[in-house]
């Protein structure tokens, strides 16, 4: 995962509360619960994921009001989490910095 996140324009890497976390722009897009191997993500598009596969991609009451869904470690497939992370982190990152994403992929 951090491999993923960390090269891209913006990305921070820190503890929230007790989980380690990725910020662009100053906001959380993804924290990580090693003991529970899961994690949660931002998402406006939780109702598709979770319809998808319900023992992978589901919320707790604590996520319910938020933009955001807990991801299955375990079971998610390396695609749909790349495909996740790269979604959260322009849902959340300035036009700059997605500006400087996209020159960063079209440079290769």
């Amino acid at each position: 995962m951090k491999s993923t996140l960390l090269p891209l324009p913006g990305v921070t890497h820190k503890m929230h509360f007790e989980h380690p976390a990725f910020y662009v722009n100053d906001k959380i897009f993804a924290n990580i619960h090693e003991k529970d191997e899961q994690l949660a993500i931002y998402t406006t598009e939780r109702e598709k994921w979770i319809a998808l596969d319900p023992h992978t991609f589901f919320i707790t009451p604590h996520y319910q009001n938020y933009k955001y869904m807990l991801v299955s470690l375990e079971t998610v497939s390396p695609g749909d989490l790349k495909q996740l992370l790269i979604t959260a982190y322009l849902a959340r990152a300035t036009k700059k910095l997605i500006r400087e994403y996209e020159k960063m992929i079209k440079s290769g």
